[in-house]
């Protein structure tokens, strides 16, 4: 197609699946903070009044978890008057964790192929699975601009909410926007969507189509135009529609509107359906789970691909076999924009990337939470993207060194 319309959505931290996502990575951070060693698979649910965490982990920290998941829930807003039957100091929360079955376990520390006296050799990717890997030219970040967009409307919803700039905003919100592409480049931004949840009276306001209209001017002024304002390619008032709680309003929200699972905006997590994705879902997963550390690497090679300019756009697949250190296979796709074939950049990333778990783990440092981040990594990507985060210093994000390597071969 030369022209076409393309959208992705995002949402924000108070979304129920976010909640989830949010907790299960928070629980991840305990843990690797007091044992790197720790092997984690969190999964979160909540409902109206309840969050439980179940599971499998294994290791010698001691965590208080019901405090984790009552901290997190307090940060991202639920609490008090405005709570919405699901108040972080209230809410029950149930704790029921299995220990990693040994099966799995023997496989990981002690992979297949493992070849003696190599260590990174040693670890096996803790479960079978195909990882997609992403970057395009589309944005500074190299990530595809639609959900780069949806992104930056979220945070801007949440941080308004937050310094209280628009104090009549609940948590849960999303966003959701559509580009139009001509030949395969954006050229405009055709629909923006913003659902936020907000309370029952607005300035004295209870007629619901004011309220709506009080919620679409400020979201314009104080969401859109911020932040698209670096943009070359902007929002035009008389141009772009813009759609804003298109049911009326957004008064029951959060847990109390829907139940959150973890691992349920697994788009959201990644490029917005641009690109393909193997199903796997990140969070409460620790890094020898491929389906989280692989998506890592298989980014950081697309990025560094297009980095280096050998294509616009490039997408990389994985695939790996449970307690077997080496990939079972690489593919690179660039979609005819590379410089060299496909089969060229394969044999590059064959020579250049070591992708092996035990290696990714290294490379990335995926075991040790850095200090300045007071404790919390994981749980800092459980919303609003895994990928192209401006506002976090991710090592699959930094290509600079090796991309260079890559336009001197």
């Amino acid at each position: 197609m030369s022209n076409y319309v393309f959208t992705s959505e995002s949402v924000t931290e108070g979304h129920p699946d976010k909640i989830c996502d949010q907790v299960s990575d928070a629980v991840l951070d305990s843990l690797l903070a007091k044992d790197p060693t720790s092997r984690v698979a969190c999964e979160t649910v909540v409902n109206t009044g309840l969050c439980l965490i179940t599971g499998e982990i294994t290791s010698s920290a001691q965590v208080d978890f019901i405090q984790v998941v009552r901290q997190v829930i307090a940060d991202i807003g639920y609490q008090g008057a405005r709570a919405g039957g699901f108040d972080a100091n209230s809410c029950a929360v149930l704790v029921a964790l299995d220990q990693q079955s040994p099966d799995i376990a023997q496989g990981v520390d002690d992979a297949e192929d493992h070849m003696a006296g190599d260590p990174l050799d040693k670890v096996g990717a803790g479960d079978q699975g195909i990882m997609f890997g992403y970057a395009c030219n589309e944005t500074p970040e190299l990530m595809p601009l639609p959900i780069s967009l949806a992104h930056r409307l979220s945070r801007r919803l949440s941080k308004v909410r937050h310094d209280k700039t628009l104090e009549y905003l609940l948590p849960d919100g999303k966003t959701q926007v559509s580009v139009l592409y001509e030949n395969n480049k954006p050229i405009a931004i055709n629909t923006i969507l913003i659902s936020t949840q907000h309370t029952s009276e607005i300035e004295g306001v209870t007629n619901e189509k004011e309220i709506r209209e009080i919620i679409t001017n400020d979201l314009w002024s104080n969401v859109v135009e911020p932040s698209t304002a670096d943009l070359s390619i902007k929002p035009d008032p008389n141009e772009t529609r813009f759609l804003v709680n298109p049911t009326g309003k957004f008064v029951v929200g959060g847990p109390q509107g829907d139940a959150g699972l973890t691992g349920r905006k697994i788009i959201v997590d990644t490029y917005g359906g641009y690109a393909r994705h193997g199903g796997g879902a990140f969070s409460g997963k620790d890094p020898t789970k491929v389906d989280r550390s692989a998506a890592y690497a298989a980014r950081f090679v697309a990025k560094s691909l297009v980095a280096a300019g050998l294509a616009e756009r490039a997408e990389v697949q994985l695939s790996y076999a449970i307690g077997v250190a080496n990939p079972v296979s690489i593919l690179v796709e660039s979609f005819g924009t590379g410089k060299k074939s496909n089969e060229e950049l394969t044999d590059l990333v064959e020579k250049y990337f070591d992708l092996r778990p035990g290696a990714i783990i290294k490379q990335f440092k995926l075991d040790q939470l850095p200090k300045e981040r007071g404790g919390r990594f994981y749980r800092d990507t459980a919303a609003y993207g895994h990928f192209g985060r401006p506002d976090l210093n991710l090592p699959w994000e930094d290509v600079e060194e090796i991309s260079e390597k890559l336009k001197r071969d």
